[in-house]
């Protein structure tokens, strides 16, 4: 059995895995999805010093909490749940030892981050400029969400998300992520890539995992948010990331 812990991205919470949890617990796997501070249902408690170590304390609280082994740990994370997902790895593996192993790491369509990036590293710099005056703008420094048609979604699906999208912590944005990246590496490591549409902000993502050795690429012709547009596809990869 598996434990798998999923990590929201952007101007998300939890809510969006509502219909992958029940495939991955009708498997027989344990599955958690945590709610970052500031955003979903912990929106009330956005301020303007969120930072990313906040949300990787986030991310290990649940871990400790529910006693889940770091073996058992398939670590899944959605677009920048990538660069959460990164530390918290970094920091369960430090903890562990010379000898500690996660069971997987699955970026779906995530950033996928080397030593001293943040989020907005790879960004085109007229976005990083867009989201920054976004935050200068605000009193607790958030970003707007977008609309979800922008992530691929049409429909009642895009008016589920967009019901549900709140303010993303903007002090995130520009943290510099420091990790021991061959230790990570070492990880079993598989990067979904939502290919239609596929969403700009996570092309040198796309382009990085196939160029760098230790990648398992799977294609699914959806959008961003496959979550909602394609569970049971995602599902499916998911349930396939039990090691090696």
């Amino acid at each position: 059995m598996s434990a798998y812990v999923l990590i929201h991205g952007a101007w998300h919470g939890a809510w969006c895995w509502r219909r992958v949890l029940p495939g991955l617990r009708a498997a027989g796997h344990e599955a958690h999805a945590v709610t970052l501070t500031g955003v979903g249902d912990r929106a009330h408690l956005l301020h303007a010093e969120l930072r990313l170590a906040d949300h990787v304390a986030d991310v290990l609280g649940l871990i400790e909490a529910e006693e889940l082994p770091s073996e058992e740990l398939v670590l899944v994370g959605h677009s920048y749940g990538g660069l959460v997902m990164t530390a918290v790895a970094d920091a369960l593996l430090r903890r562990g030892g010379a000898q500690a192993r996660l069971r997987h790491l699955v970026y779906v369509d995530a950033v996928t981050p080397h030593p001293g990036e943040s989020w907005s590293s790879q960004h085109a710099p007229e976005t990083v400029a867009a989201r920054v005056e976004a935050m200068e703008r605000d009193a607790r420094r958030a970003m707007p969400a977008p609309d979800a048609a922008v992530f691929g979604l049409e429909g009642a699906d895009r008016d589920w998300v967009n019901r549900r999208q709140t303010p993303q912590p903007g002090g995130v944005y520009r943290d510099v992520l420091d990790f021991d990246a061959a230790r990570v590496a070492a990880q079993p490591r598989t990067f979904v890539d939502c290919t239609a549409p596929a969403l700009a902000t996570i092309a040198v993502m796309r382009e990085r995992v196939r160029r760098e050795p230790g990648w398992r690429v799977v294609e699914l012709a959806t959008g961003h948010d496959p979550m909602v547009s394609a569970p049971q596809a995602l599902v499916e990869v998911l349930l396939g990331c039990q090691g090696g």
